[in-house]
């Protein structure tokens, strides 16, 4: 490593995990929006079947990932996030096929808020949480009654997977070097949600356009963001990080106004800056908390 100051590399930690993880925000909602767009093509779970099973090709030729020297315990750890991955996007995709995005992505993120409140052993993160929690509802019109009810159960179902999805993916992070795990996961969750795609949708799946729109999906939701996430995670508390993913309605709301024409109403944007707020009170906690150890160290 080449030398520099004793606060550079801790800067970078502490701001750099935060830059990577809005990236992804931002890569994989405009990714479901054009997912959305594919339904009629492929269908919900053939349009899932494509995102996992290009992302899958796309790591593991860029990533090589090594297959020897790695424990058991390493194996069964991404096998279990690739069973994660498949079931969050399945799940999702189920939900966006039923009610509109904004509030699919609002039901979603209460999984990792919901993570964060377990997860957390400061009374500040408490607050920014139940701050960001306030945030949801309200982009979500205060309630969810006039929504198909299977859409919303998709909608948990999918939150649910995704807190899970935050575990093991800092777990895989920590056990496997660059994103030689996630290649490897996302390969599990490609193979296993293969047979329902071609179950659902056939001969469209080898659509030359159909096929297209599927590789920019899975390299919008997928590739970019995943491989964002995962570095982000070996630096960022998962309680940080979870309370971060509650900009994605946000960011959510403004790709379906750009790509599918949806726009907020006043409430919708007191509730995006809400959400905003809290992030940023959790990004400078984190920050704040980092210095005295820094010092210390020094």
């Amino acid at each position: 490593m080449t030398p520099t100051s004793p606060r550079a590399p801790h800067r970078f930690g502490s701001l750099g995990p935060v830059g990577l993880v809005l990236a992804g925000g931002i890569s994989v909602q405009f990714g479901g929006a054009l997912a959305v767009t594919l339904m009629p093509r492929a269908g919900a779970l053939g349009v899932v079947s494509l995102r996992l099973l290009v992302a899958a090709v796309v790591l593991l030729l860029v990533c090589r990932p090594r297959l020897r020297g790695h424990s058991r315990s390493d194996w069964g750890t991404v096998v279990v996030f690739g069973i994660t991955m498949a079931a969050m996007n399945g799940l999702f995709y189920q939900a966006v096929a039923r009610i509109p995005l904004g509030p699919a992505v609002t039901l979603e993120v209460l999984g990792p808020l919901a993570l964060s409140v377990l997860a957390s052993r400061r009374a500040l993160n408490l607050v920014w949480a139940a701050l960001a929690l306030t945030g949801v509802f309200l982009l979500g019109g205060g309630g969810f009654s006039g929504l198909d009810p299977a859409g919303v159960a998709f909608a948990l179902g999918a939150g649910a997977m995704w807190a899970a999805y935050i575990v093991f993916s800092a777990r895989t992070g920590r056990r496997f070097p660059q994103a030689d795990g996630l290649a490897l996961a996302m390969a599990v969750g490609a193979v296993l949600f293969l047979p329902l795609g071609i179950a659902e949708s056939g001969a469209r799946l080898v659509n030359p356009t159909t096929f297209a729109l599927g590789a920019a999906v899975a390299l919008l939701s997928s590739v970019l963001p995943y491989t964002l996430e995962l570095l982000a995670l070996r630096r960022l508390p998962a309680p940080t990080f979870a309370i971060l993913m509650s900009l994605e309605p946000a960011i959510a709301a403004t790709a379906g106004f750009l790509v599918l024409g949806q726009s907020l109403a006043p409430t919708e944007a007191l509730a995006i800056t809400l959400v905003i707020a809290a992030s940023m009170g959790a990004v400078r906690a984190q920050v704040r908390r980092g210095k005295p150890t820094q010092a210390s160290a020094s």
